[in-house]
């Protein structure tokens, strides 16, 4: 996991790559005047990964210069003349971490275990991760003190001795504004057509030589795959392969989404006759499976590991047949479908007529209550703590009872809380959810929550690869975040703007579903078959830290409980999260692997 290095000697920058990992296009490194990049993923283009790092180099090295980040899936280290530069794209896909003191960085990595190894944990940290379900960390602090972690489009500027300089944040180009209301007040047309441009801008950019689409059958990641088989047939990304890769499930309840796979796996080869279909079978696959691996062995702390048995068998599908890129339907839920806080801005405004109106239309679409529609979208962006607070009285009774996603989970010991602010890191967990504009910071959110990239990064080196997902494309999210709430919604049709966008593709069985089989059934397998498994490790861990902060047989009562189906999606989350950090910890001694010879690439400008 470590692709990339950052050290001095004697004053001196020296820049290391991953041999396997260059090998594999992983990791590109150029040099100009201005200096050498070392490039972790792609910037601009994946196909084109050369030209993107020698683009970043020469906007980047210019003196007096401060461009935005451009689209991409990176991390990136800059050497250049005067300065040291390093930064992410604005999506963060790809982790970079650096170990400062005093002022003064000491060392850089993509890997934070392998700057960690000579630190003590932070314990701060471990309460903002339990605060929340974010699938990546958004905030400066890692799981070692000393070593911070470089944001989503950020720039750090260092001297060429490593002195700090700044710390800046960058926002990427935006899309153009979409165009105005129409003389009768429907904008669903026009939101639609740049919907569909900014979708296959986004698709083209991460198709590489051999692109694997994931298909489901539901409307995501349908419509990612026939804009990836279009694409390829009008030759507007250059020669390339396709996979389609899928699960199949032949029981329970996933067997239901069968025949919406059989039909999108035939209307995208309709497109591209040539396309490979690849079918994983997943029967025997279960939540958990493998969990101290797949948990212990991850970079940092990830709360889907969980769930990374399903994800690991279509990588190591796609890895064999040579792809190098896997695109994703991930984020589509909360970027592509209707935004349900405008009901708080319709509230904050003083528009309560208006918001009453909108609740009521969405509690009938969506088969809610009205109340349970205003409590979610109005009252809890408003009030977050005390709502959690309010719910957790009413339906307490159990451990799981009332729990939701930023208070103290009930085995989090009081003290440690108390001592290492976890009451700080809820509210501000809170904030960057809600924010002040609710309708505005679900999209920061979204990108965060809505993929499991930290499964991605830990397989890379093996895999040859990274998930990629282009509904989190920075363009896609601007055009739909512009998208006036009318545009957007329509009761009883979820995601109609993508729908619209995709009318002409998406085959009709597709185009109409409105529901799609959750993965709960892949949850209850694994907590029946893992759930004696789970409470042996958490009463079995010697790492200090975990008795430290949790009550061990108040999170044994609640994995039982979940093993019940007592609790709801919320509480099951914190549940996973803690358990995923008992697996870390538990491993946390063991050194990182190598990921094979790493080479010098600079040795200084």
């Amino acid at each position: 996991m470590e692709a990339l290095r950052l050290e001095w000697a004697g004053g001196v920058p020296r820049l290391w790559t991953a041999e396997a990992m260059t090998r594999q296009g992983l990791v590109t490194t150029v040099s100009s005047r201005a200096g050498t990049a070392a490039v972790a993923g792609w910037v601009g283009s994946a196909r084109d990964r050369l030209a993107g790092a020698h683009g970043l180099l020469d906007d980047f090295g210019r003196q007096g210069t401060a461009p935005p980040v451009p689209a991409g899936d990176y991390a990136a280290v800059l050497v250049c003349r005067d300065r040291i530069l390093l930064t992410r794209d604005e999506q963060a896909r790809v982790p970079l971490f650096f170990r400062e003191s005093g002022g003064r960085v000491s060392a850089v990595s993509t890997s934070v275990r392998c700057l960690g190894g000579v630190t003590e944990p932070e314990p701060r940290y471990f309460c903002r991760y339990l605060t929340g379900n974010m699938a990546q960390p958004h905030s400066h602090l890692t799981p070692f003190t000393g070593v911070h972690r470089v944001l989503g489009g950020e720039v750090v500027e260092l001297s060429l001795t490593g002195r700090m300089r700044s710390r800046t944040l960058r926002r990427v180009r935006q899309a153009p504004d979409p165009p105005g209301p129409t003389a009768h007040g429907s904008h669903l047309g026009e939101a639609a057509q740049e919907l569909r441009l900014a979708l296959e801008h986004a698709v083209g950019r991460r198709m590489g030589t051999t692109t694997a689409c994931h298909v489901s059958g539901g409307t995501d990641s349908t419509s990612v795959a026939l804009l990836a088989a279009r694409l390829l047939a009008a030759g507007r990304v250059g020669p390339g392969d396709l996979v389609l890769l899928a699960g199949r499930f032949s029981r329970g309840e996933l067997a239901g989404e069968q025949p919406y796979l059989d039909v999108a796996m035939e209307e995208i080869r309709r497109h591209a006759p040539k396309a490979r279909p690849v079918i994983v079978d997943a029967d025997d696959v279960a939540d958990f499976d493998d969990f101290q691996h797949h948990a212990g062995d991850a970079d940092e702390p990830h709360a889907h590991a969980f769930r990374a048995p399903f994800w690991s068998r279509l990588h190591a599908a796609a890895a064999e047949l040579g792809c190098d890129t896997l695109l994703t339907g991930c984020g589509a839920d909360p970027i592509a479908d209707a935004n349900p806080f405008h009901l708080h801005r319709l509230a904050r405004t003083g528009r309560l007529r208006q918001m009453t109106r909108q609740a009521r239309a969405w509690a009938a679409g969506s088969e809610r209550g009205l109340r349970d529609v205003v409590r979610a979208y109005v009252v809890q962006p408003a009030l977050p703590l005390a709502a959690e607070r309010i719910t957790a009285l009413v339906r307490g009774g159990t451990v799981l009872g009332g729990l939701g996603t930023f208070n103290r989970p009930p085995w989090l010991r009081s003290g440690f809380a108390r001592a290492h602010g976890y009451r700080e890191a809820g509210i501000a967990e809170s904030r960057f959810v809600f924010g002040r504009e609710p309708e505005r910071s679900l999209y920061d959110a979204a990108n965060y929550v809505a993929a499991p990239d930290l499964l991605s990064w830990h397989r890379a080196p093996q895999d040859g690869f990274f998930l990629s997902h282009p509904f989190l494309d920075p363009e896609v999210i601007a055009t739909m975040s512009r998208l006036p709430a009318a545009a957007a919604f329509q009761p009883g049709r979820p995601k109609a703007v993508l729908r619209a966008a995709m009318a002409d593709l998406l085959p009709a069985p597709i185009r109409g579903r409105a529901v799609k089989v959750p993965f709960d059934d892949l949850y209850a397998r694994g907590l029946r078959r893992h759930g004696d498994e789970l409470i042996a490790l958490c009463r079995s861990a010697r790492h200090p830290l975990i008795a430290e902060m949790f009550d061990v047989e108040t999170l044994c009562r609640a994995v039982r409980e979940a093993q019940l189906g007592t609790g709801d999606a919320h509480s099951w989350d914190r549940v996973n999260s803690s358990l995923a950090l008992v697996a870390w910890l538990e491993r946390l001694d063991q050194r990182p692997g190598t990921p094979g010879a790493a080479v010098p690439v600079s040795a200084g400008p």
